[in-house]
């Protein structure tokens, strides 16, 4: 017998980019959206036995957020006080349980979705232990967002490789150089369970005294783990951040881009085209996360280069949304800022001038697109799966709401209740008081 749940709240964002539904209905029968409408239009009497969820007009409801661009195993400021001491001491078995915390701390703020792009550490890639912890939320043996799990796929000393100082020891089978070796390297992560594969064009901004417009890979290195994640049925994201890493990038196949940086009417103009998704990843470029950075330990020098990019960060955003390239919500999100804030990405697009419905479109419909999920997720449309947030105040007219804990009153995660902090109740992901867990040294 089919089980209902009824949801009557003041709006309803859909995530198509429509006006929202004013005194809006959302019936679920078990993990499915049956019915969204408006009360007038359905009568909820004939769903027998139902649940009714009234949260009153003051609430919206949209559909489950997702994080096209996140690194779940890196050491957070939320969790960890010094990084830089955290890559030595902690075992990649422990990081395996702080990766399946933050992915918790992100689902209590309404993101059911998460694409984590991997981690490089001294011990090597963290690909099994990651996809260890997407099959164990799959099989509902531990409470989570659902997981698209990435592995790096890059070379030795690119921009992924020098996350680990350049003094630290380095696991050989970790990094891959020429295009042989490069698809054994892909193989090896696919066959660990890796739904993306992650590679570099260029360099980056959070490393070391390497500068962003050095190149990382050659255009074969590039076109090869592409190549192998296709013909395996899998999808590649690649990192950029100059206008030539956007062109190889896109002549490899690329799935989704990473990062907004730098850019040339050239490559603005392909990128348009081809209308292959971009993450702006711009948490990771504000001031709030330079000041992070330094109390967590960072280099004076990597502190410098973030700040030094950070203008052309902004800028390209502003060319990519002003002529059209497609934007998925991706934050980047690893050392900094605090995990599960995620949503505040959304603040910053808005201030650079996006409208406030575009800014929910990259963070739902956009996203599923992104990651090729638009069938089953992103929207709030009838057939879907029930990934719903329930958010106190109206995101259509400001995002910043979505970005308050205590605003996210209830998230559903394919019709169940995952998070419900409504009258009085403290249902989370994660047994610990928030705030209330030790912070590892």
């Amino acid at each position: 017998m089919s089980k209902y749940k009824v949801i009557k709240v003041g709006k309803i964002i859909d995530g198509n980019g429509s006006t929202p539904i004013d005194n809006g209905v959302i019936v679920i029968e078990d993990n499915k959206l049956l019915k969204v409408g408006t009360e007038k239009d359905i009568k909820i009497d004939q769903y027998k036995n139902h649940e009714l969820i009234d949260l009153g007009s003051e609430v919206s409801a949209m559909p489950g957020m997702m994080d096209c661009h996140i690194h779940l195993c890196m050491y957070n400021n939320l969790t960890f006080k010094n990084y830089r001491v955290a890559q030595w001491e902690i075992t990649p078995e422990l990081q395996q349980m702080y990766m399946l915390f933050h992915a918790q701390l992100c689902l209590d703020r309404g993101m059911t979705t998460l694409r984590d792009l991997g981690l490089m550490s001294n011990r090597g890639l963290l690909t099994a232990q990651s996809t260890a912890v997407k099959t164990s939320i799959e099989n509902n043996i531990l409470s989570g967002p659902r997981l698209i799990t990435g592995a790096f796929t890059v070379g030795t000393g690119s921009h992924l490789d020098l996350i680990n100082p350049r003094g630290s020891l380095r696991n050989p089978k970790a990094t891959a150089d020429g295009p042989d070796e490069m698809r054994k390297l892909a193989r090896l992560n696919l066959l660990e369970g890796a739904d993306w594969l992650k590679t570099c064009a260029s360099g980056g901004g959070g490393t070391d005294k390497e500068e962003p417009t050095v190149r990382n890979h050659t255009q074969e290195e590039l076109d090869t783990v592409c190549d192998e994640a296709h013909a395996l049925h899998a999808y590649c994201s690649i990192h950029c951040f100059t206008p030539d890493a956007h062109r190889m990038a896109l002549k490899a196949g690329a799935d989704t881009i990473e990062h907004m940086v730098f850019h040339d009417q050239d490559s603005l103009e392909k990128l348009v085209e081809s209308q292959v998704p971009v993450t702006p990843t711009l948490s990771h470029r504000t001031d709030h996360a330079i000041e992070i950075r330094r109390e967590i330990g960072t280099p004076s020098f990597t502190l410098e280069k973030m700040k030094r990019i950070q203008p052309d960060c902004f800028k390209t955003f502003q060319a990519f949304y002003k002529a059209g390239v497609k934007i998925a919500m991706g934050t980047d999100m690893g050392f900094e800022p605090d995990i599960g804030s995620n949503a505040d990405e959304l603040k910053i697009y808005v201030d650079l001038g996006m409208k406030p419905m575009d800014a929910i479109m990259t963070i739902t419909k956009n996203a599923a697109e992104a990651l090729h999920i638009d069938n089953e997720l992103g929207t709030l449309d009838e057939g879907k799966l029930a990934d719903v947030v329930l958010v106190k105040g109206n995101p259509a007219e400001n995002v910043e709401v979505l970005g308050k804990r205590e605003n996210i009153l209830m998230v559903l995660k394919e019709g169940k209740i995952c998070v419900d902090r409504t009258n009085g109740k403290d249902v989370k992901p994660f047994p610990t008081d928030y705030r209330e867990w030790k912070m590892m040294d």
